[in-house]
């Protein structure tokens, strides 16, 4: 696995949801007569939410599409901000974000895969494409990841970053990975 560029800076991850939190896939049906849709999301990126928790990143999600399964799951990892905008708002959604906080767009990083992040990727700090990104985007990104959108590529680069800002293993032993200290009465 390459090594991530210095993450020292980023204090946001910014992340397209379909296509990189997600498979890609959508399920669309009808239940009861009512309109239900299902994406499939890793619980690998779940957990590697989990392990930012404590650390001065923070996530949102900016999705290009409505979906009632996006919001349900940025609610069960907590995730602080969950945006479904048009395809083209990406690049002025994230900069109300980063108005709001206070940030740079150097402290960003960002993970796309399609056209719709690529304005997006040439602002940020630092730019990462999943496995499966459009090659465009792949020539703009700092890095590309091994795993594909929706198979632990949000979790690849959760732990990079960790490990670039030298934090991995206080987060693993936060959510008592190897290293933790053992519970009271099993030692």
């Amino acid at each position: 696995m390459a090594d991530l560029p210095d993450a020292t800076a980023i204090r946001l991850l910014a992340l397209d949801v379909d296509g990189v939190l997600t498979d890609n896939a959508v399920y669309i049906g009808e239940v009861g007569g009512s309109r239900v849709e299902f994406k499939r999301f890793d619980i690998h990126d779940g957990l590697g939410h989990a392990l930012l928790r404590g650390t001065a990143i923070d996530v949102v999600w900016i999705s290009g599409r409505e979906s009632t399964a996006t919001t349900l799951r940025g609610a069960e990892l907590g995730v602080g901000e969950v945006c479904q905008v048009a395809p083209g708002a990406k690049m002025a959604t994230l900069a109300g974000i980063l108005e709001a906080r206070g940030l740079g767009w150097h402290e960003v990083a960002f993970v796309g895969d399609d056209f719709a992040d690529f304005t997006v990727m040439e602002r940020v700090g630092l730019p990462i494409a999943v496995a499966n990104a459009r090659q465009e985007l792949k020539a703009i990104a700092a890095y590309v990841t091994e795993a594909r959108g929706g198979h632990g590529a949000v979790r690849e680069v959760i732990d990079l970053l960790l490990k670039s800002r030298g934090e991995w293993a206080a987060a693993i032993a936060r959510i008592g990975g190897p290293g933790a200290p053992a519970p009271e009465g099993t030692r």
